[in-house]
């Protein structure tokens, strides 16, 4: 892939993000550092970078994507139902149950995706 200036500052806006941002919050961060960048450089751009494993997209039953960087280390993301806050963890317990789970079933595990839905346990019933 051709690395564009354009598409460079994408791919280090996405690198330093410590959210999951959707393309609108991406080109925002963007366009802050480079104003001559588009909205549709941006939504071809993470296309691009998804199609070629560099980020991930996530849908958090939000109705619109969000995307982080593929990273070597694995994590899982508990998603807060009131707020939308996103937060990753890594619990090994958690891994160990489903290679586990996946053995019973006949299977050798390769790859999982884990998204916890919740809300606060301070939260009142019928919010």
């Amino acid at each position: 892939m051709r690395m564009t200036e354009q598409r460079r500052v994408i791919a280090r806006v996405l690198a330093g993000a410590e959210d999951h941002p959707d393309v609108e919050e991406l080109y925002r961060r963007c366009a802050a550092i480079d104003d001559r960048i588009s909205i549709s450089t941006v939504y071809r751009t993470v296309k691009l970078f998804e199609d070629s494993a560099i980020i991930e997209r996530h849908d958090f039953r939000e109705g619109r994507a969000r995307y982080e960087q593929l990273r070597e280390e694995h994590h899982d993301h508990l998603i807060n139902l009131r707020t939308g806050e996103v937060i990753e963890f890594k619990d090994e317990e958690i891994e160990k149950l489903q290679r586990e789970v996946a053995r019973r079933l006949g299977y050798r595990l390769v790859d999982h995706r884990l998204e916890l839905y919740a809300i606060p346990l301070e939260d009142k019933p019928g919010r």
